[in-house]
């Protein structure tokens, strides 16, 4: 079994800062981490390596010091990492990235199939969720998003069966290989590096593509000329200045709090209880 990771390299969002002035995220000086996300799906991926045997690719795209994330992901387990940086991937959206992954995948596909790649939910940084499913629509792969577990992968049928967290429960669903899937939070804990691991992935040649070598030929569709997203402001979400309200109940069952809380928000809200009560049941 052949699996690729896609990971992304981003700025620590406990530290970033956005400047006054241009509102724009400053990324100077902010240590970079591997999207706490793509952790998951990098754990799910090395459980299902350890149960079948196989090999894990990790994939960035991303600057050259993009390489410290993918050591970081060998140190976990991951067989080999393959970095995509170009200068004319710079300025990337969601649209040009998952043309350029995919492209990536698409060439590593020729020198080993690939059965499964998994993503991360979103990143950190952008929030969009959009690059995994996008590599999927451009590699005609079948696409399982918010994945909580994998329960069965059967090689030899080439059938996998997950759960998927949905609105109002969960969904088990069961597809064909290859496919993609985007891991949710939470589904599992990343493993320790164990020492083997951090002194070979030190010794590990990660390899570089730049376009050409990744299989781009088409430079309309990716960096800023393949980027149709346009970001007008970033600004940070404002303080807020009022201290929390503490709330005693007149008895101590449960009854009471939830009472005494009902009758305050009625109270504030005059107009809440004629709404709810005019709502069809």
């Amino acid at each position: 079994m052949h699996i690729v990771v896609c990971i992304k390299q981003v700025p620590d969002s406990a530290q970033i800062r956005v400047h006054p002035v241009t509102n724009t995220i400053m990324r100077q000086g902010v240590p970079a981490i591997v999207n706490p996300y793509d952790l998951f799906a990098l754990e799910e991926a090395l459980r299902l390596k350890d149960r079948h045997g196989g090999r894990v690719t990790v994939l960035t795209m991303g600057p050259p010091q993009a390489e410290d994330a993918l050591r970081k992901c060998l140190t976990f387990g991951a067989d080999e990492a393959i970095l995509v940086t170009d200068r004319a991937f710079a300025g990337a959206d969601t649209l040009a990235t998952s043309y350029a992954l995919a492209a990536a995948i698409r060439n590593i596909d020729r020198d080993a199939a690939v059965d499964l790649v998994f993503t991360g939910k979103q990143t950190i940084d952008g929030d969009t969720a959009q690059v995994g499913p996008g590599i999927a629509k451009r590699l005609d792969l079948q696409l399982l998003t918010y994945v909580s577990r994998v329960e069965q992968v059967d090689i030899a049928q080439r059938r996998l069966r997950v759960q998927r967290r949905a609105e109002g429960g969960v969904q088990v669903l069961e597809t064909r290989l290859p496919c993609l899937i985007t891991m949710l939070e939470g589904t599992n804990e990343m493993r320790f590096a164990s020492m083997d691991n951090m002194f070979r992935a030190a010794r590990c040649a990660v390899r570089i593509w730049d376009r050409e070598a990744a299989g781009i030929s088409d430079v309309s569709k990716i960096g800023l000329k393949g980027s149709p997203t346009v970001v007008s402001k970033v600004f940070a979400p404002q303080a807020r200045a009022r201290r929390a309200e503490l709330i005693e109940a007149e008895g101590d069952a449960p009854r009471d709090l939830a009472l005494t809380l009902i009758n305050k928000l009625f109270t504030r809200n005059p107009k809440l209880r004629d709404a709810i009560v005019a709502q069809p049941s």
